[in-house]
């Protein structure tokens, strides 16, 4: 008798849990939202998490606050948005570091991201590029890597941080053409890359939106894109996979997860503003102009991407035989 009436206290309460869902949907936001960005200021990551924002800002009507913090490979922004509360105001900037790769490079990490956060939607994905300081020797990805096959251990390479895609994808660069070169991990692309401008370290794969300004004004030289097709940005730029190692490829990507328990309305309310944003004209053709393609998936399909990124991570991590703190 008890769990009946529990049951049809429950069903009775359907249509009012219903409603308060839809005026939840009706009303969000109606505050200041924060976008967590486990980048510094000023690297390729930040630059799409502020062209984005803004047109999901406008879409929402209300502003996304970026919130920038590099400290750990991301690993602490990502605890930051973890725990805070799933009520659809606190928006991480997930991308390959922090969402798939860290949970295999570092033996201290606790956090499972595939776990601790809901997808939202996938935003765009971008090739990246072999970058050298102007004054450089090398001018070409091949004698770059001759050079660091003769001096094993010698070049050094400058990252976003531990586990960012230019971490990853230099590791990746030295396992297919099997060298041996140096990670100097910063807090973010743009501190990285005014060492590498500075002549203090030898060369970076980096985001085009971080760096395209850069090599415009001759301030560093691309050797390279990571994509298996050339870039349209950089069409006299050849590919790693043609300068000789077919098997290489690699690339950035960006999207949006919630903490995990989000509602279900608030995520696709947040979906919807993300995916009419980055379609419109302005952001479209801004993304364009840096090297990234607008995408726009469901959380489903971004979940799925997600799980196939950390498998193939992990693989890569593992083949490298490297681990961090």
């Amino acid at each position: 008798m008890i769990d009946r009436r529990r049951t049809l206290a429950f069903l009775m309460a359907l249509p009012a849990i219903a409603a308060a869902e839809a005026a939840t949907a009706q009303t969000y936001p109606t505050r200041v939202l924060r976008l967590i960005v486990p980048y510094a200021a000023g690297g390729g990551t930040d630059a799409i998490a502020r062209v984005v924002a803004q047109a999901v800002g406008d879409k929402l009507g209300q502003t996304l606050v970026v919130e920038n913090n590099g400290v750990g490979g991301g690993n602490v922004a990502s605890q930051t948005a973890a725990t805070a509360a799933p009520d659809g105001y606190t928006v991480l900037m997930a991308n390959q570091g922090p969402m798939v790769v860290n949970p295999h490079l570092f033996k201290t990490l606790k956090l499972d991201p595939l776990t601790a956060f809901d997808a939202v939607t996938l935003i765009a994905k971008a090739p990246l590029v072999i970058v050298v300081p102007a004054n450089s020797p090398f001018s070409s990805v091949k004698e770059l890597i001759d050079a660091a096959r003769a001096n094993p251990g010698k070049l050094t390479y400058g990252s976003a941080g531990n586990g960012s895609a230019s971490h990853l994808a230099t590791v990746l660069l030295n396992v297919v053409a099997k060298i041996d070169t140096v990670h100097v991990p910063y807090r973010g692309a743009g501190p990285a890359l005014n060492d590498v401008i500075s002549g203090q370290t030898q060369f970076m794969i980096t985001t085009l939106p971080s760096v395209t300004g850069l090599i415009d004004s001759k301030r560093v030289r691309a050797l390279a894109v990571t994509a298996k097709t050339r870039t349209p940005l950089l069409p006299d730029v050849a590919t790693v996979a043609e300068s000789g190692w077919p098997d290489y490829e690699a690339g950035a990507w960006y999207g949006f997860v919630v903490p995990r328990g989000t509602p279900p309305e608030i995520i696709e309310a947040i979906r919807k503003a993300t995916v009419e944003g980055i379609k419109g004209a302005l952001v479209r053709d801004r993304l364009g102009g840096e090297g990234a393609q607008p995408i726009g998936s469901t959380p489903q399909e971004f979940t799925a991407f997600m799980k196939d990124e950390s498998a193939r991570w992990a693989t890569t991590v593992k083949a490298a035989g490297i681990s961090l703190e």
